[in-house]
Order: structure tokens, then C-alpha cells, then sequence
């Protein structure tokens, strides 16, 4: 068992950067966590971390061990679960990350159903538009918008995203629509300027091409539902999710514009490190924002 203890502290120190955030995490002091892993290395003869005041690194047979002691507790843990109340009792800590807007509206809440039917798990919701680093920051599932660019990480498929350019009546009424996206050079988008994937462009198909296309206008921010309340105001043209402006569409508050250029459905992803085996908590949150987002009704 305190072998078992050594491997469990070693990746609680490897993912969460820090001897004393380990610490922290289990309730002890960071001289506890210090002498286990000078007892691992000891009976391993080999040096896995290389601690200074500021951070902590991996050596490379520190990132080789770190990967198999990982799969090590993804299968005790999976044993443990599998002969738990015939395989189907969660239990433990799940850290989820996921972007802020669409968090807020259709992450969040599903979190409290979920943990009124898992009694036994915990969960701690990051909420940020900054992309996160899902290993070294032993995050157990992000929830990410478009396409994945890191091939290191596995990505599950939870809904489709469509994306549409909307503006308020009384911007359209005053400005004109554009015909072609084109002729948004001559209205005034709102934008994430410089911040996040929009930065690279609204996404468009032209003559059956897929094309990015930078836009510009008076205001920008890096919040959307802030880009959303502009365009409501009628202050310019925003390119927004769906699942955010979709019952403003439904209610009239806005329109949409270009629909015959839209760009192909991106999706929504459950996006978690390659593993042979996640922890039954993941497994199981992860269907349950898939059944959830699968259901049409929730949509309406």
C-alpha cells in the first residue's frame, strides 16, 4: 500500500505542477508529499522530478513513468467500479473544464442533475475561454466548440454547432442586410478582436469553399454573451452559436443574415487524454451530456 501511495502522490504532483498544491488536494502538509517521493525515487534509484523553489519539471524518465502510472490507476480505479453495485456506482473527483458562455447555459446545469444521481462524486467546474491544458493540469474532461487541433487528445462528439450572423431589426432596418459576405466590409461587426479562434476569421462557404474571412467594427470583446447584448442593442452585425442566439431568433429580437453562405456545422466536443480506460465518473458524465444534448427536446 505505500507503495500504491508513492504512484498516487507522484502523478498528483506531476499533473497538478507543486508539491504543495498535492498537498493541498489531499488535506496534509507538503513535507508529507515531499518524503514520499524521495522514497520513490529512492527505491526506483532514479530521478523523476526536478524540484526548484519556483516549479517542478519531469525528467524524461520521470514523463515515462508519469504515463504508465497513470493507465495504472485508470485500471484500479475501473476494477474498483466494476464490482461496485454491478459496475454502475461512480465515485471521486471529476474536474471539468469548459468554454464560459456556453458552460454557463448548458454545462452547469446539467452538473446538479448529474450529481443528484451520482451521490458519490464531486465535481469542480472551470468555466474560461482560455484553452486549458487538459494533462499537465490533471483535467479529467474539457468541453471544447470546433475543430480539435491536438492530436494527443481524444475527442467524443456530443452535438452539432451551427453558427450564424444575426443582427436586431432596427440595425437592419438603418444599415441595410448584407447580400454576400462580401459586403460586410461595409457594416459594423462585432468581434472577439484578437482573442480566441474568431480571431483567424467568420467562417463562410463560398462557390462551395470553405472561406475565413476577417472582419472588422467599432467594438470587440472576448465575451459572447457581451457581443450577444450589442447586437440585441442593434449596435452591429455579431456571428454567434445557435444554442446562444436561438431563442432570440425564434422571438424576433434577432435576425439572421448570409444563412445561404453558412460555413458547415462545427460540433461540440467531450474532449479528455488518450487513456485504454477512463474513470467510470468520466464515462458516465460524459454520456449524460451526450443523452442530454441528443434529446431534441432540450434544445426547444
Amino acid at each position: 500500500m505505500d507503495r500504491f501511495k508513492q504512484i498516487e502522490t507522484f502523478v498528483a504532483v506531476a499533473t497538478r505542477g507543486s508539491l504543495s498544491a498535492a498537498a493541498q488536494a489531499e488535506g496534509i502538509v507538503p513535507a508529507v508529499i515531499g518524503r514520499r517521493i524521495d522514497a520513490l525515487e529512492e527505491r526506483l534509484g532514479v530521478k523523476l522530478l526536478v524540484r526548484t523553489t519556483r516549479r517542478i519539471t519531469l525528467t524524461f524518465e520521470g514523463s515515462a513513468f508519469l504515463e504508465d502510472c497513470q493507465r495504472l490507476l485508470n485500471d484500479w480505479h475501473n476494477a474498483e467500479a466494476s464490482v461496485s453495485l454491478g459496475g454502475v456506482k461512480a465515485s471521486g473527483h471529476l474536474r471539468v473544464t469548459a468554454p464560459a458562455g456556453f458552460g454557463r447555459a448548458h454545462v452547469a446545469p446539467l452538473v446538479a442533475a448529474f450529481l443528484d444521481a451520482h451521490r458519490d462524486v464531486s465535481i469542480a467546474l472551470d468555466l474560461t475561454d482560455r484553452l486549458a491544458d487538459i494533462v499537465n493540469e490533471g483535467i479529467d474532461v474539457a468541453i471544447r466548440i470546433g475543430a480539435l487541433d491536438d492530436s494527443n487528445l481524444v475527442g467524443l462528439k456530443l452535438a452539432d454547432n451551427r453558427r450564424v450572423v444575426v443582427a436586431s431589426p432596427a440595425y437592419l432596418a438603418a444599415h441595410g442586410a448584407p447580400a454576400t459576405p462580401a459586403e460586410l466590409a461595409g457594416h459594423n461587426c462585432l468581434t472577439f478582436g484578437t482573442y480566441g479562434n474568431q480571431a483567424r476569421g467568420w467562417q463562410f462557404t463560398v462557390d462551395g469553399k470553405p472561406v475565413s474571412l476577417r472582419v472588422s467594427g467599432t467594438m470587440a470583446c472576448n465575451d459572447g454573451a457581451v457581443l450577444r447584448d450589442w447586437a440585441l442593442a442593434g449596435r452591429g452585425l455579431a456571428w454567434r452559436s445557435m444554442w446562444e442566439v436561438g431563442d432570440d431568433l425564434k422571438a424576433g429580437r434577432l435576425e439572421s443574415v448570409l444563412d445561404e453562405f453558412a460555413a458547415p456545422d462545427n460540433a461540440i466536443y467531450a474532449v479528455f487524454p488518450q487513456r485504454r480506460h477512463l474513470p467510470l465518473r468520466v464515462r458516465m458524465f460524459i454520456d449524460h451530456l451526450k443523452n442530454s444534448y441528443g434529446n431534441p427536446a432540450y434544445w426547444r
